[in-house]
């Protein structure tokens, strides 16, 4: 019923402001020159020729301003300032242009001012003006009715908010509490019904989080044991080294052990299902930058990398030397083909192509390899846990403005 009277209140108000609107347009009698006051402002004219004061007009009490002219239309006299002068700025705005005579003698010309533009300057005004009181009537009456649903509709729904709240937090004895006389009385029951799968579904939600955190342990701790065994050999190795050729192989593998040590600890400190705990932060960096990551990640040495353009390129470089090492390890492992990498700049962004010579995927999975552990059928019989490019897909969405959609030509994987 209450909203019945608000709507009903909200019509008759649109109608009234309607109708003044209307009311207000409908009168169009100032815009309309009296002819008789023309000709009386010409002829008292005619009649004070001789001894025509430019301070002293004739016929100022009928309202209307206007301009003198003399025989050669040379500007005498005008009632006020801001008035056409001359006969092509009088044409162009509409003026009324009469023949002041006397005796049948053409004395000069009177140009009554067209003040059309001023009279609906001043509509427009009043319009405003009674525009924003429609508005702050609209705004209270908007506030009203937002009081009113927030006293019948959103505080009973907070009420349950704080229901369902008291039990996700374990208080499944808590009943809820609701007026007898509101609309969503009648959910209680229901609500308390649920108490019981709700409790269930948790302790199932528990003991699934529990295996996945144990899981992901387990699996961090059984990696990180051969990583640090490859860093101490060859941190051994580029010790006894002279080969220089040979310490710059050892170094990759030694900067490769640490990036791979660093994604663990990540894959460590957050499940597989909260990947978005992995924090993508941005700095600017030379684009020159980019030739290292390209480099560490190349452990075979089969990478062709062209020139890239200098600029600075916003860019988290642990986050970018992760997608750059899953997209070149995929290469390896899946085509064993050359790489050849091209950059180029397009849109104000830094494009970096990779290519390979590799069979490529089929068609029907293409749109599939970007899932999680989702592995292709060439990926039979060889190691892999299906996640790399799903994390590389996400760390690139991550900031959408600063990296361009990830491009992949050819055979990838």
């Amino acid at each position: 019923m209450k909203i019945k009277k608000i709507i009903l209140l909200l019509v008759i108000f649109l109608l009234v402001a309607t109708s003044v609107i209307l009311f207000v347009f409908r009168d169009k009698s100032k815009a309309k020159i009296d002819v008789t006051r023309v000709n009386d402002i010409a002829q008292s004219l005619g009649e004070q020729w001789a001894n025509l004061d430019a301070t002293k007009l004739p016929c100022l009490k009928y309202g209307l301003a206007y301009v003198v002219l003399d025989g050669e239309d040379k500007f005498l006299a005008k009632t006020r300032s801001g008035l056409n002068t001359d006969i092509n700025s009088a044409i162009s705005n509409r003026d009324t242009i009469v023949d002041i005579k006397l005796n049948n003698k053409v004395l000069g010309k009177l140009i009554i001012y067209n003040d059309t533009s001023e009279i609906w300057e001043g509509y427009r005004k009043f319009l405003l003006s009674f525009s924003i009181l429609l508005i702050l009537f609209a705004s209270f009456l908007c506030l009203s009715y937002a009081v009113y649903i927030d006293r019948w509709i959103f505080r009973p729904f907070r009420k349950l908010q704080g229901f369902a709240r008291n039990v996700a937090s374990g208080k499944l004895d808590t009943p809820l509490e609701m007026d007898k006389g509101n609309m969503f009385g009648a959910f209680t029951e229901s609500f308390d019904l649920m108490r019981d799968e709700l409790g269930l579904a948790r302790e199932n939600e528990r003991i699934a989080n529990q295996s996945k955190k144990e899981l992901v342990a387990s699996l961090s701790h059984d990696i990180k044991t051969p990583v640090a065994s490859i860093k101490a050999v060859s941190e051994v190795m580029l010790v006894k080294s002279k080969d220089e050729n040979i310490k710059n192989q050892l170094q990759v593998i030694n900067a490769k052990a640490d990036q791979i040590d660093s994604l663990i600890t990540n894959m460590f400190n957050a499940t597989l299902e909260e990947l978005q705990e992995l924090k993508v932060t941005v700095s600017e960096e030379a684009s020159k930058a980019l030739y290292g990551l390209i480099k560490k990640a190349d452990y075979n040495n089969q990478v062709t990398i062209s020139n890239i353009p200098e600029c600075i390129v916003l860019v988290d470089i642990l986050r970018l030397a992760q997608v750059i090492d899953n997209v070149i390890s995929n290469s390896y492992k899946y085509a064993s083909t050359t790489i050849d990498v091209s950059c180029y700049i397009k849109e104000n962004y830094l494009y970096i192509d990779f290519k390979d010579y590799g069979l490529g995927v089929p068609k029907d999975e293409v749109s599939l390899i970007f899932n999680k552990y989702y592995r292709a059928k060439n990926a039979v019989g060889k190691s892999g846990t299906g996640l790399g490019l799903y994390i590389s897909k996400y760390l690139m969405k991550k900031c959408p403005e600063i990296f361009p959609p990830l491009i992949l030509r050819r055979a990838l994987l």
